[in-house]
């Protein structure tokens, strides 16, 4: 419970300085990403924000994705996880 309470304030305070960032950067810029390849010769152009808020969906998104494939490796034996209730 307290596990769930502490992601939930974590993804809030992720959310506040992602509205603080966007409520203080409203003008328009030239996002640059020349790994990409194609960013390099002719740059995405819009608002700051939203380039932000972008960033952070795809970085949230990969990490949603590697998490449920298995993340550490140390738990993919599959067995049920035993805990002080099943004593």
């Amino acid at each position: 419970m307290i596990k769930a309470v502490f992601k939930t304030v974590l993804l809030l305070g992720i959310l506040f300085v992602m509205l603080y960032v966007g409520m203080n950067n409203t003008h328009e810029i030239d996002f640059r990403f020349p790994i990409a390849g194609w960013t390099d010769k002719k740059p995405v152009h819009g608002s700051a924000a939203l380039i932000y808020f972008g960033v952070l969906a795809v970085g949230v998104l990969a990490g949603t994705i590697f998490h449920s494939l298995g993340g550490s490796g140390s738990d993919k034996g599959g067995g049920k996880k035993s805990s002080s209730k099943d004593r």
